[in-house]
């Protein structure tokens, strides 16, 4: 019995001599528990909204004033003309425009109804419902509050989807999955791969060939590369031929900038490939940077509006969260180059630093 307890002893301080085994052990529990307890809700938070109110009387102030002290939403500016508002859509600035009618107040003591019209964007088809959910109750209370016999008395809300008027879940789930498996293909799989030539020491077999080190880091990254730019188009073909998700935009500059994403995940995967000695620690490493921060803080499945503030700052690093943008804007709202810059240049800095990294490291492992 004493050996066998001897034996148990062992086992334990093995386990924890194991960084790595500690990591899985009790590192991805809580980093999912904190993740999932933070971003999984049902609720929507600090939603941006722009107003436009013609009517400008006693009770459209008051559901505005209700709208800007609620924690749901947050009020991101006030137009004067209808037709700015489908620029805000488009900069992704803006989840819902909110119009009142002229002469609210009036219409309803008059005829006992009135109308306010919504537009939201609707490419999450499940955030846009709560958000309408949310925005007719407040116009609710305002009309109970106000008036001794609101069964009498009634604004209807009309509601506009813009980009998703049949709130098809496809819309939603076909940007993300392009993303999750673009980076699982092209910095996964590059960073296993030279790993392993590193652990089963053919790396060195092939650092004394005639080709030079970058030419060996190309030739492993360009078959990667083809197969992640087939896979996005079979994705795309999918998504419009079978679950009739259309592409507004401009096809040609999607892919091109597809292929941007792509090699910003392969420069991503030799960085990490620097970074580790074996396959496990690579896939290890992968895990963390790549499957659950695409999954839980890209925007994915969980809306980032609705995360606390530090996750919503931590999202910006995660490269998926940017590439996600740009398929949403493009295929579903059809914008053009003009409304994506932003998105590009980032994910443009993160391949040279990416880049960058690799060089370093790689020239240090060569000495």
């Amino acid at each position: 019995m004493k050996a066998f307890l001897g034996f148990i002893k062992k086992e334990f301080i093995h386990i924890f001599r194991d960084f790595k085994t500690m990591i899985i052990l009790f590192g991805i529990p809580v980093t999912q528990i904190m993740i999932f307890g933070y971003a999984v809700t049902n609720e929507i938070s600090n939603v941006k909204v722009i107003i436009l109110d013609n009517a400008k009387d006693e009770i459209s102030r008051d559901i505005i004033h209700k709208i800007e002290a609620s924690r749901y939403f947050m009020i991101a500016d006030y137009i004067q003309d209808p037709n700015d508002i489908e620029a805000y859509f488009k900069k992704g600035d803006v989840k819902e425009a909110i119009i009142f009618e002229k002469d609210l107040e009036k219409k309803l003591r008059k005829e006992g109804t009135a109308s306010i019209q919504l537009i939201l964007d609707a490419i999450d088809a499940n955030t846009a419902t709560l958000i309408e959910s949310y925005t007719s109750s407040i116009i609710r209370t305002s009309v109970n509050e106000k008036y001794s016999n609101p069964q009498l008395i009634r604004i209807q809300p009309e509601f506009r989807m813009l980009y998703n008027e049949n709130m098809e879940g496809t819309y939603m789930f076909v940007p993300g999955t392009m993303a999750l498996i673009l980076i699982l293909i092209s910095a996964m799989m590059t960073s296993i791969s030279i790993t392993k030539e590193k652990e089963l020491g053919t790396m060195e077999i092939l650092l004394v060939s005639p080709l030079r080190p970058t030419q060996i880091i190309i030739g492993k990254v360009i078959p990667y590369f083809f197969l992640s730019f087939i896979n996005a188009v079979i994705i795309l073909a999918l998504s419009y031929f079978v679950f009739d998700v259309p592409i507004y935009g401009n096809f040609f500059l999607l892919m091109a900038l597809s292929m941007l994403f792509i090699m910003m995940a392969l420069s991503l995967g030799i960085m990490i490939s620097t970074l580790s000695s074996s396959q496990q620690s690579a896939m290890m490493i992968s895990i963390f940077v790549l499957m659950l921060p695409t999954m839980l803080l890209s925007g994915f499945i969980f809306p980032i509006d609705n995360m606390p503030t530090l996750l919503q700052l931590l999202s910006n690093v995660v490269p998926a969260k940017w590439y996600i943008s740009i398929v949403k804007k493009i295929m579903l709202v059809g914008v053009d180059f003009q409304f994506v810059i932003k998105e590009t240049l980032i994910l443009f800095g993160m391949c040279i630093l990416f880049i960058g990294v690799s060089i370093k490291r790689f020239k240090i492992r060569l000495d």
